[in-house]
């Protein structure tokens, strides 16, 4: 098995030669072959369509004709992975490739819209709504408006800022709210749409209490802690999240709640004022995601009651929150690290091909082979990027996040 910097630098290198361009288990609506057909004007058969390239064992896309494309959202991952590999080496060589990604981030804008907005590269149909190609959505926007909040403390350049605060204004202008009071509010998904996905919502709060901290603005970091608290107040007993608040939305998984996990940290790290009522969410649900979401050799169950399939995009998000976790709240995840690292030798002895790059899923009879860009490729890099930086750097508050995250 390599070490964690041999697993780096080989899937880099892998990506690298790719330009960062492949696939993704969401993107069978790109097939030119369905797009010349009827079928792409039907919402049952799209959403069938994409759920087949999703969920089949083996790569239909070269089949259909979906060609390779690259994805918003995977290179925010990417520059977030360089980052954290710049501020572990210091070489002008990790500053170029972080700052080239950033470059390519910022033109990869989507125009139109109150502020700085991305999107996915594909047309999109879920059960809430349909969102085609070039729609911009909060997920995209939120982590690329992370990598921009970290790039302005990385370089100190102020146009970084300048970028992740124009995504503030898309958030707050364009996208829709439910559940508004004076002290909740959930964002959509999109400009389209209504839906109360409870990660997205809570991302976009993050971004906006990142951001808000940077500038000083209080209505950002006002907003971010109405996001926190709309999800916070709607965490289950035992301590877990639905993946949203609709009928349909009721199971909870594990990447999910790794981003929740994730967000709710950096906005308590930076809000002012009494963090009781998110730090004993934390907890709890920090709690039940390591004990349900575990095995005891790091095999990231994708539901808290099956252990299959076993999925990169699952090991990746997992290490990326249990490094912000034991960096940002030691004090409410003191086993982060370690838990961090376990997951990390299962997924490079079960899920690594020799190659370099990672797999998409272990199933209960087989492996999905399929290499995967943003969801499997970006995930893990930036999770073995962020987890040699904090065991190269292990003093609290001295990696990852700009020190307003980590005072």
């Amino acid at each position: 098995m390599p070490t964690l910097e041999q697993a780096y630098e080989g899937l880099a290198a892998w990506c690298r030669a790719r330009a960062y361009a492949g696939h993704d288990p969401f993107d069978g609506l790109n097939s030119q072959l369905f797009q010349a057909t009827p079928l792409r004007r039907s919402r049952v058969l799209r959403l069938l369509w994409t759920q087949a390239f999703k969920r089949s064992p083996v790569n239909l896309r070269r089949l259909a004709l979906v060609p390779a494309g690259r994805n918003a959202k995977g290179t925010a991952l990417f520059a977030l992975a360089s980052l954290a590999r710049w501020r572990t080496t210091r070489t002008p060589a990790a500053e170029r490739e972080a700052r080239t990604l950033l470059d390519e981030l910022l033109a990869a804008r989507l125009a139109g819209y109150s502020g700085a907005a991305w999107g996915y590269n594909f047309d999109w149909q879920g059960r809430a709504f349909y969102a085609p190609r070039g729609t911009p959505t909060v997920v995209p926007t939120a982590f690329a408006a992370r990598a921009l909040v970290e790039a302005a403390h990385a370089f100190a350049d102020e146009a970084y800022l300048r970028a992740a605060r124009s995504a503030c204004d898309f958030i707050l202008r364009d996208l829709n709210r439910s559940a508004e009071t004076e002290a909740e509010v959930c964002f959509s998904y999109t400009p389209l749409d209504r839906t109360q996905v409870f990660n997205a919502s809570l991302l976009a709060g993050e971004a906006l209490a990142t951001v808000g901290a940077l500038t000083g603005e209080l209505e950002l970091q006002t907003m971010a802690t109405r996001a926190a608290r709309y999800v916070v107040r709607r965490q289950r007993a035992d301590g877990s999240w639905a993946y949203g608040a609709a009928e349909f939305q009721t199971w909870a998984d594990n990447f999910h709640t790794a981003f929740v996990l994730t967000s709710l940290a950096r906005i308590m790290a930076v809000r002012a004022g009494n963090d009781a009522e998110f730090a004993s969410a934390l907890r709890r649900g920090y709690d039940f995601w390591r004990t349900r979401f575990f095995l005891a050799d790091g095999w990231p169950k994708y539901y808290h009651d099956n252990p299959y399939p076993a999925d990169a995009h699952a090991a990746g998000a997992a290490i990326v929150a249990l490094v912000e976790l034991q960096e940002l709240t030691p004090e409410l995840a003191p086993d982060a690290l370690e838990l961090a690292a376990r997951v990390a030798r299962w997924t490079l002895a079960n899920l690594r091909d020799a190659r370099g790059f990672f797999y998409y899923q272990r199933r209960r009879r087989y492996t999905v082979r399929t290499a995967y860009m943003r969801w499997t490729q970006a995930w893990m890099l930036y999770a073995l990027a962020r987890l040699l930086e904090r065991q190269n750097a292990p003093v609290a508050g001295s990696a990852g996040v700009p020190p307003a995250l980590s005072a």
